[in-house]
C-alpha cells in the first residue's frame, strides 16, 4: 500500500515521459523548438477547455456539448470581424456574451427543470453545431486578412519577445516563492500544520525550472506564444477560484454529496448555474484560440474537442462522479492527451487510428478512474 501511494504521485509525469520517449526515437523533431513550440500552443488551447470542464465534472455533471460550442462561438466572432467588419475586441466580447447566455440556458435547464445534464448538453452539441454551420453558411471563413493588428490571428500567431519570456518566467518564479511563503507564514500563525520545508522548496524549484525550461525551448523559435499566457491567466483563475473561494469549496461539496450541500445550506441552484456561466466563458476562450489556429473557421472546427477535455480531466484524476480533482492534474492530463495526438500527427499516424487511440485513451482513463477512484 505504501509503494502504491508512493508511485501514484509519479503515474502521469512517467506516462508523459513514456509517450515523449515513443514519439522522440520515432521522429526526432518531435523534440525541435518548432515542434515543442506549436505543441504548447495545442497544450493551451485544449487545457482552456479542460479546465472548463474541470469545473462542470467537480459538481458530478457533464458537458457533451463544449466541442460544438468551440466551433459556434469561434465561428460567430469570425463572422462579425471578417464579413461584418467589425473591430475585433467588440466582436470577441460580443460572441463572449452569446456564450454565457446559452451556457447560462442550459445550467438553468439542467438545475430548474431537473433534468440531466447528459441530457441537455447531448442536444446543445446537436444544436450549437447546426448553428455553427448556419452561422458561417457552410463556408470557410479566414482569420487573417494580412493585417498584423488583427486580435483575433494573434491570439495563437503573436510571440513575446525572447526578454519579455525570461523576465516573465523570473517574474513567476519569485511571485510563487512569495506565495509559498506568505501560505506557510499564515498556516503557522494560525498553528495549522505546515509541508515539511525542504519538500516545499524542492516542489517550488521543479516549478520554476519547468517554467524556465519552457521559456528557454520557446525563445529557440519564435517566443513564449501569447495562447500559453492566456491558459496561464485561465489556470490562475481556475485554481484560485476552487482552492481559496467559497464557491470553490461548494464546487467540490456538491460533487461529494448533493444532498449533503444543500442540507449545509448552499445554494446548489445558483452554484451550479455559476459554473455553467464560467464553462461558457471557457468554451468562448477556447473558441477564438481554436479557431485562430486553424486559420479559419470551418465546419470542422472543434470537433471530439469535448472528449478531448473529459479526457484530460479523467487522466489528471477528476472524478466523473465529482467532489475530486485538481488544476494541476487537469494541466498534467492535457499535456499528456496533447503530446500524444501530436507525436501521432508528426509521424503521420492515419485518420483512423488516432479516433481508436483517442477512444482507448479515454476509456483506459474512465476505467482507472472507477478501479482505483475509491482509494
Amino acid at each position: 500500500m505504501n509503494f502504491k501511494s508512493a508511485l501514484k504521485p509519479l503515474a502521469m509525469p512517467l506516462a508523459l515521459v513514456a509517450i515523449c520517449a515513443f514519439f522522440a526515437l520515432r521522429e526526432p523533431v518531435f523534440l525541435s523548438p518548432r515542434n515543442l513550440t506549436q505543441l504548447f500552443i495545442e497544450f493551451s488551447v485544449v487545457a482552456t477547455l479542460a479546465l472548463g470542464v474541470f469545473m462542470i465534472i467537480l459538481t458530478g455533471n457533464i458537458d457533451l456539448s463544449v466541442g460544438s460550442g468551440v466551433g459556434l462561438i469561434g465561428g460567430v466572432a469570425a463572422v462579425l470581424v471578417f464579413k461584418q467588419d467589425w473591430p475585433a475586441p467588440l466582436a470577441m466580447g460580443a460572441a463572449l456574451v452569446v456564450s454565457m447566455l446559452l451556457w447560462t440556458l442550459m445550467g438553468t435547464l439542467i438545475v430548474k427543470q431537473k433534468i440531466p445534464s447528459f441530457i441537455i448538453t447531448l442536444g446543445g452539441l446537436l444544436i450549437f453545431k447546426g448553428l455553427f454551420w448556419l452561422v458561417i453558411e457552410n463556408s470557410t471563413i479566414p482569420v487573417s486578412r494580412g493585417d498584423e493588428d488583427n486580435l483575433y490571428s494573434l491570439l495563437t500567431t503573436y510571440y513575446l519577445p525572447s526578454f519579455a519570456g525570461l523576465a516573465l518566467a523570473a517574474a513567476i518564479a519569485a511571485g510563487s516563492a512569495w506565495l509559498l511563503y506568505s501560505a506557510r507564514r499564515a498556516r503557522r500563525s494560525h498553528k495549522l500544520p505546515v509541508e515539511a520545508s525542504a519538500k516545499a522548496i524542492g516542489k517550488w524549484a521543479a516549478t520554476a525550472a519547468a517554467v524556465f525550461a519552457v521559456v528557454i525551448v520557446c525563445n529557440q523559435f519564435r517566443g513564449v506564444p501569447l495562447s500559453l499566457l492566456i491558459l496561464a491567466a485561465t489556470a490562475t483563475t481556475v485554481y484560485f477560484l476552487t482552492r481559496h473561494t467559497p464557491f470553490g469549496r461548494y464546487l467540490y461539496a456538491i460533487g461529494g454529496n448533493e444532498e449533503a450541500a444543500v442540507l449545509s445550506g448552499i445554494n446548489v441552484h445558483r452554484v451550479l448555474i455559476g459554473a455553467f456561466v464560467l464553462m461558457g466563458v471557457a468554451v468562448a476562450i477556447t473558441g477564438f484560440m481554436m479557431t485562430a489556429y486553424s486559420g479559419a473557421s470551418t465546419t470542422t472546427v472543434g470537433d471530439l474537442m469535448e472528449l478531448d477535455a473529459i479526457a484530460a480531466c479523467v487522466i489528471g484524476g477528476t472524478a466523473l462522479k465529482g467532489g475530486r480533482g485538481t488544476v494541476w492534474g487537469v494541466l498534467f492530463g492535457a499535456l499528456i492527451m496533447t503530446a500524444l495526438l501530436n507525436g501521432m500527427t508528426l509521424i503521420a499516424v492515419p485518420p483512423e487510428l488516432k479516433f481508436i487511440a483517442r477512444g482507448s485513451v479515454l476509456a483506459l482513463a474512465v476505467w482507472v478512474d472507477v478501479r482505483f477512484g475509491r482509494t
